[in-house]
């Protein structure tokens, strides 16, 4: 039988992502149902994860930097990645992230309950919504 280490090893593609809420509201899908996603782990303790909504529009010229203002907002607004090392500790995976496209994520320690099933990888993580005391469980889907 694999470590959790182990069957961690490689490469997954995000199959879903939902969050349920502490106060009764309905579930969401903050990039929708149609999602795309890969996560890497390697064997020398780094790691990379890229999250984005399916479809996402082109901006109208082929510099970023020279995009019109809301086409940058849209396109961050569209995307979620951050990378770094790892380390696991039973049945958690935790991420020492060292760049991320959300600055203040550097330097944070994201930690991830790690749950393996035939359909692949379930990562999950709790936290609070941003001004308020509801609490949000993340769940992420992936799949080899």
């Amino acid at each position: 039988m694999q470590s959790n280490a182990e069957q961690l090893l490689g490469a997954w593609r995000l199959a879903r992502w939902t969050i349920a809420y502490s106060d009764g509201r309905a579930p969401t899908m903050p990039f929708g149902e149609s999602v795309t996603g890969l996560l890497i782990y390697s064997n020398d303790g780094h790691m990379s994860g890229n999250i984005a909504h399916v479809g996402r529009l082109p901006m109208s010229c082929e510099s970023a930097r020279m995009a019109p203002t809301d086409e940058k907002i849209r396109a961050f607004d569209t995307f979620f990645s951050y990378a770094g090392t790892y380390q696991v500790a039973g049945d958690e995976v935790i991420h020492h992230v060292t760049m991320a496209l959300f600055p203040n994520l550097v330097g944070t320690v994201q930690r991830r309950k790690m749950r393996f099933s035939e359909e692949g990888l379930e990562l999950s993580a709790e936290d609070l919504l941003p001004g308020s005391t509801v609490k949000r469980i993340h769940r992420l889907q992936w799949c080899r």
